[in-house]
């Protein structure tokens, strides 16, 4: 990644500034002009921060992406069994989905946009899809071997995605109750004694 040029506060502002446009209108609508004026800075000023429109959508991504490691961080540090965590999660979605800036997952957005693998975009977006099942996997894992922990992982990474789709169809409420049910029955059943 570059360095970032000049003023910091400058750099989020037009960051944040984006992000606010990309989730709520998608990366290919938003042009350059139109993050310019809403962030009220001028052309000179955003290229030297972001250079391409490309660049500033990876960066954009990876903000995100660290809000919600963050996020997911003290959900863990609340402790209890992986049952515990694994309900919090789906009360941090219950949460979102509820929210007034909710436009859907903006990692989902991303990978519909930009298919292409080879893409930064396209990586940044699987990046955040790839660490959140990784982080259901070690909870899971507490509980479950290896074997076992991947694919319930795998699962529950599915109903979530599933459930925010839902959501966007406008089904939030519904949509995080059957997840989360299914989700720890689903646990329940995998972690039952053979």
């Amino acid at each position: 990644m570059p360095t970032p040029y000049g003023n910091r506060e400058k750099r989020q502002h037009i960051l944040e500034t984006a992000y606010r446009l990309f989730k709520r209108d998608g990366f290919h609508a938003t042009g350059i002009d139109r993050i310019i004026a809403q962030a009220d800075v001028a052309k000179m000023t955003m290229y030297r921060h972001f250079p391409s429109k490309d660049g500033l959508i990876v960066e954009v991504l990876d903000w995100r992406m660290e809000r919600f490691e963050r996020q997911l961080d003290q959900l863990a540090e609340a402790g209890g069994t992986p049952e515990d965590k694994i309900d919090r999660i789906f009360d941090w979605y219950g949460r979102w989905f509820q929210s007034s800036d909710f436009h859907g997952c903006l990692f989902a957005h991303a990978l519909a946009e930009y298919g292409d693998p080879a893409h930064a975009v396209f990586k940044a977006a699987t990046g955040q899809k790839n660490s959140l099942k990784r982080r259901i996997h070690e909870i899971v894992a507490e509980a479950l071997p290896d074997g076992r922990a991947g694919t319930v992982a795998a699962a529950l990474l599915m109903l979530i995605e599933g459930a925010t789709l839902l959501a966007q169809m406008g089904q939030g409420e519904i949509a995080i109750r059957d997840a989360r049910k299914a989700a720890l029955g689903f646990f329940a059943q995998s972690t039952a004694p053979s």
